[in-house]
Formats: C-alpha cells, structure tokens, sequence
C-alpha cells in the first residue's frame, strides 16, 4: 500500500492534462477518447479499452489471459475478431519487453498496434518492466496513465512519453 502511494504522489507530480501535450496524435487521443463524456465502464483500465477500440475502430483484438476482459468486449463490440494473428490492440495485464519481442517477430504487431497494460504500478517488478519496455526503440508513443499503460507502434511519430492523468 504504501509503495503505490508513493508511487501515486510521484505520478502526480509529473502528469500532465491535454494541455501539456505536444504531439497532436496523443492530443487527439486524450482529448476526444480518453477524455470524452462517455464512461464506458467504473474500472479506469477497463475504460481506456473500450473507449480505445472505439476511437480508433479496432477490429482484431489480444486479450491476454483475461476471459472477464474478453467477455466485456464481446458484449460491447459484437464485430471483434479474437485473433491470434495480426492484432489491432492488446490487453494484459503484465508486459515485459521479451513478451513484446515476441508479439513483434511473430508478426502480431503492426504499425498502428495498441497495447494496452492493466496494472502498471501494481508492483516494482512490473513499474520495472514497464521503464525497460518504454524504452524499446520499437516503441514510438508511451503513456503512463498510472492505473494503465499504453504503448503505441507508429513508425511515423518521432519517440515520446506521456504521463497522462485520466
């Protein structure tokens, strides 16, 4: 408890709104997804997926090791695919960067590809695993959100990261 309230007071510290957002994609994403009127759902992580698939259109979907999850989407988006090949998005809730070479040299991941990661403060291993993960230079867009992560693949931006309050 008292590392994630640490851990809490430090993201604060750093976080910023849409206004501190330089890269009009992330503007765009914070502005019109992540900070509309529609709740989705009372779970933050939970929200940004399902306001996420929406936004940007997604059709193929990874949901890793979380049949809840999966439910949720079905029911929300009737036209998913639950793909094991090439992904839109995907949803863990612990990504560390060897799992992310392998979405990326098995093909799952393209230029466009979302991951989103559940829990990103939950413990030191995986705020850890997260820094090691931001800094992979296949990554372009990072967003620390505290409750979730997002990594974006976008071979056109310039490599960034947000700390995002949502």
């Amino acid at each position: 408890m008292y590392y994630k309230l640490i851990s809490y007071l430090k993201f604060l510290i750093k976080s910023t709104n849409e206004h501190g957002v330089h890269s009009p994609f992330v503007f765009n994403f914070v502005t019109k997804c992540l900070y509309s009127k529609e709740k989705m759902s009372s779970n933050k992580t939970m929200n940004v997926l399902l306001k996420s698939i929406g936004y940007f259109n997604y059709k193929k979907v990874l949901i890793d090791n979380s049949p809840e999850v999966e439910e949720r989407v079905r029911d929300t988006f009737q036209d998913m695919y639950f793909d094991r090949s090439t992904v839109d998005i995907v949803y863990t809730d612990h990504m560390n960067i060897s799992k992310f070479t392998t979405l990326l040299s098995e093909g799952k991941l393209h230029n466009g590809s979302m991951v989103l990661v559940d829990g990103i403060y939950h413990d030191k291993k995986r705020l850890e695993d997260w820094e090691n993960l931001i800094a992979s230079p296949n990554i372009t867009v990072s967003m620390d959100m505290f409750h979730c992560g997002a990594i974006f693949i976008r071979e056109e931006q310039v490599k960034e990261h947000f700390t995002i309050r949502i």
